[in-house]
Formats: C-alpha cells, sequence, structure tokens
C-alpha cells in the first residue's frame, strides 16, 4: 500500500464528534501509526498524568517520523499544530456531540473504549456534559484563531457534519495528493 503524503496528521474536535472513530479509520486508509492522547493522558481510574509529565510525553510523539493523533487538550494543542502537516477539525453542533456522548455512555457502560487506558471505563459527569455543551463558544474561536495562525504553513481541513466525514474518507487517497487548506476564516460562524 501507498504511504500518504501526509505524515503527521491531527485530528480535532469537540467530544462526540468522532475523533477517535475517525482517526482509526484514515490511520487505516494511509497506514499511519495511531496515538490516542486520551490514553496518554489518563491512568487507570480516571487518574490524570501529571500536566509536566504529559507534555514530556507529547513532545516525545510528537518527535515520531509519521503518526495520526487525535484529542483536544489545549496545553499542547499549538505545539500540536506546528508539527502537523494537515490538522483535521471535526467541526460538529453540540447536539450532535451531546447525543453521541450520551450514546456512547451507554453502549460502553462500565467497559474500557479501545481509545482509552485500561481501566477507565466509561463514565459520565456533569462537568463533562458541560464542557461538550459548551465547546462552540468557549473553546471552538481557540481553536479557529490556532487553525488561521498555522493556515499558511499546514494543509487545514475543516468538516462540519458525518457527511463531510464519509466523503472525506471515500475519496481521501492513500497519497491523498488533493488535499487543500480550507475553511481558515470562518469566524462569523461562531455562535
Amino acid at each position: 500500500m501507498e504511504r500518504s503524503r501526509h505524515k503527521k496528521v491531527l485530528i480535532i474536535g469537540s467530544s462526540g464528534a468522532g475523533k477517535s472513530t475517525f482517526s482509526k479509520q484514515l490511520a487505516k486508509k494511509w497506514n499511519l501509526p495511531l496515538i490516542h492522547l486520551d490514553s496518554l493522558y489518563w491512568n487507570e481510574g480516571w487518574v490524570p498524568t501529571p500536566k509536566d509529565e504529559f507534555i514530556e510525553i507529547v513532545k516525545d510523539k510528537l518527535e515520531e517520523e509519521q503518526w495520526i493523533m487525535d484529542g483536544n487538550f489545549k496545553s499542547t494543542l499549538e505545539w500540536r499544530t506546528e508539527y502537523a502537516d494537515l490538522i483535521i477539525f471535526l467541526d460538529f453542533q453540540r447536539t450532535l456531540c451531546t447525543y453521541r456522548v450520551l450514546k456512547r455512555v451507554w453502549m460502553h457502560r462500565g467497559k474500557t473504549r479501545d481509545d482509552m487506558a485500561l481501566g477507565c471505563n466509561e463514565k459520565l459527569d456533569w462537568e463533562f456534559l458541560r464542557f461538550v455543551w459548551s465547546f462552540p463558544k468557549k473553546v471552538r474561536p481557540a481553536i479557529l484563531n490556532v487553525l488561521e495562525d498555522a493556515s499558511t504553513q499546514r494543509d487545514i481541513c475543516i468538516l462540519r457534519n458525518p457527511k463531510e466525514v464519509k466523503a472525506f474518507l471515500d475519496t481521501a487517497r492513500t497519497t491523498n495528493e488533493n488535499i487543500i487548506g480550507v475553511h481558515t476564516n470562518e469566524r462569523q460562524n461562531i455562535k
């Protein structure tokens, strides 16, 4: 299988947007190793890795020759964009993301997902739901700023719904030379 011209792909978006599912599919299609930031940050029993240690782990992963990396983590976003040659932002509506989070909790209740650290059984709390609901107003503007800054040196792709994700996967070639920077000046759509 021929490899993609993009060797370092960053996938970001709200919880529930489908970052992990999309990244698994893209990693398989492009034959790139996959890194889930959640599995690096969380330890058994939902114990977070200390911030300094997490930053060092992420820095080490960024130095690897190729990867697809999914996750948000504001503390490392700018560094990750500096290393990525393609950034894909799953910019979905909060109602869909919230629905998907609730569905995920129900489907994986009492189990650990394969994109999480062992011993992190699926759970839900109000703080997490508030984070997902407020993502468009509290997190999205900062992401758009980072993407705008990166757009002159990185390929940027903003996918706004599951139909666009499917179209991307269906049309992305293993050599993906048709990927170009898009949608970096979308500030007027922030609600």
